[in-house]
């Protein structure tokens, strides 16, 4: 098996929607988000055309693009700085479980640290026990005291069936 030092990340441009798009396709099916492809590609264009919205970066193990991690950027008045939240992070599922994931989300962490990111959230579904393990082994935590939750206040392009 290879090691996590040939895992590669490269930020996401314009050119890359179209190796790009079909993993968020699959990532939107694994986990049972209802996008049609139109409001995925507006999505991810916005996103990799507008540097002060997010970033995306792109992952690349055994020479070749095998997933994504999409910061949206915003202010914390409680963590006193910019922050950050992981739209969406996606590892194709014939490398996961040999630790590119966490090496990539290493990476991105310490890319949003020298940006000034003051800290990164993100969202797991409350069933994906390993998940959450390998989140908490990188450092997140669980605030248990709060829900996410959220409004579409425009006619909504993406639902989620779960």
């Amino acid at each position: 098996m290879r090691g996590p030092s040939e895992i590669d990340m490269a930020l996401a441009g314009p050119k890359d929607l179209p190796q790009m798009l079909p993993l968020v396709a699959a990532f939107h099916e694994f986990e049972g988000v209802n996008s049609t492809a139109e409001s995925r590609a507006a999505s991810v264009r916005t996103l990799v055309e507008n540097p002060g919205l997010g970033e995306i970066w792109l992952i690349k193990a055994y020479s070749r693009l095998v997933g994504y991690i999409a910061f949206c950027f915003s202010y914390s008045i409680e963590f006193g700085g910019r922050d950050a939240f992981i739209d969406e992070f996606f590892i194709v599922p014939e490398t996961r479980g040999k630790g590119i994931g966490s090496h990539a989300l290493k990476q991105a962490t310490a890319i949003m640290k020298a940006k000034g990111i003051v800290a990164i959230h993100l969202e797991v579904d409350s069933h994906n026990r390993p998940a959450i393990a390998a989140y908490e082994r990188l450092g997140f935590a669980l605030r248990d005291k709060y829900a996410v939750m959220s409004l579409s206040v425009d006619s909504p392009a993406v639902t989620n069936s779960g």
